[in-house]
C-alpha cells in the first residue's frame, strides 16, 4: 500500500520527487542519449566526418586537455560570459524594479525594450567593433546586448506579479512609498528574479560563439569556429559539450543557492 501511494505521488500532476529519484532519472536521460549516439555511429549510418563517435570525441577531449589549451579556452570564455552577464544584471535589476513598480516608467521603457529585444545580437558586431575595438570589451558588449533587453523585461514582470494585496496591506500599516518598493515589491519578487537571472545566464552562454566571432584568437567559441574550418568535427563536439557542462554546473550551483537563500519559495529539485 505504501509503495502504491508513493507511485501515485510520483506520477501525479505536479507531484513530488525526492533528490535521489531526480538524480537517477536525470542520469538515465544522459545515459540513454549517449547510448543512442554510440549506436548510430557504431552502425555507420552517418559518416564520422559529420558525426564522430563518443570514443573519438573523448580522445579529442583528452588530447585538448593534455595540451593545456582547453582549460585556458574555457577560462577565457567563462570570464567573457560572466562579465557580460553581470554587466547586464547591474543595469537591468534597478531598471526592472522601477519598470515593474511605476506605470509611467513602464510606458516610457517598455516599447523601446520590446523593440530592442528582437534585434539579433550578431547584427551589432560591426558596430560594436567600431565602438569598442577588437579587445575584450567587444566580446563582453555582444553578450551584454544579447542578454540585457530580455533580462529587463523578465525581471520587471517578476516585480509586477507581486500580489496587490501585499502592497495594500503595507499601505494600511502605514508604509511609505519607499518602504513599499524596497520591503514589499523587491523582497517579494527576489526569488522569482533570482530564477530569471539563472535563466538569462544560460542565454549569455548561447551568445558566446557570436561574441567570439569578434576578432578573437582564444576561447571555446573561437576554437569551435577554427575547428569548423579544418573539418575537425570531434573538436567541435568537445567545445560544444564543454560549454554545456560549464552551463549545467553553473545552473545547478544557482539552483542550490536558490534553495538555500529562499527555502520558503518552493524551488524545484
Amino acid at each position: 500500500m505504501a509503495d502504491e501511494r508513493r507511485e501515485s505521488r510520483l506520477w501525479a500532476i505536479r507531484g513530488t520527487l525526492d533528490r535521489r529519484h531526480y538524480a537517477l532519472i536525470a542520469a538515465s536521460s544522459f545515459a540513454l542519449w549517449l547510448l543512442v549516439w554510440w549506436a548510430i555511429t557504431a552502425i555507420g549510418i552517418i559518416d564520422p566526418l559529420f558525426l564522430p563517435g563518443p570514443a573519438a570525441v573523448f580522445r579529442r577531449f583528452w588530447s585538448w586537455l593534455r595540451d593545456g589549451d582547453l582549460l585556458q579556452d574555457a577560462g577565457i570564455s567563462t570570464y567573457r560570459v560572466m562579465a557580460g552577464f553581470f554587466a547586464s544584471a547591474v543595469v537591468a535589476l534597478p531598471l526592472a524594479v522601477f519598470i515593474g513598480a511605476y506605470k509611467p516608467v513602464r510606458a516610457f521603457f517598455e516599447p523601446l525594450l520590446e523593440f530592442a529585444r528582437y534585434l539579433p545580437a550578431v547584427a551589432f558586431v560591426p558596430v560594436v567593433l567600431l565602438w569598442t575595438g577588437i579587445g575584450e570589451a567587444s566580446k563582453i558588449t555582444v553578450i551584454w546586448i544579447g542578454t540585457f533587453f530580455q533580462m529587463v523585461i523578465m525581471l520587471s514582470e517578476d516585480v509586477a506579479r507581486v500580489p496587490l494585496t501585499q502592497i495594500e496591506a503595507a499601505r494600511t500599516l502605514g508604509a511609505t512609498g519607499r518602504e513599499v518598493l524596497l520591503l514589499v515589491l523587491v523582497r517579494s519578487s527576489m526569488p522569482a528574479m533570482f530564477d530569471t537571472l539563472r535563466i538569462t545566464l544560460g542565454w549569455a552562454w548561447t551568445y558566446l560563439v557570436v561574441a567570439e566571432l569578434v576578432a578573437a584568437n582564444s576561447g571555446l567559441g573561437y576554437a569551435i569556429l577554427k575547428a569548423q574550418r579544418f573539418l575537425q568535427t570531434d573538436r567541435i563536439f568537445v567545445g560544444i559539450m564543454v560549454i554545456g557542462l560549464i552551463g549545467l554546473a553553473t545552473d545547478q550551483l544557482l539552483r542550490w543557492m536558490h534553495r538555500r537563500i529562499f527555502p520558503w519559495a518552493g524551488a524545484r529539485a
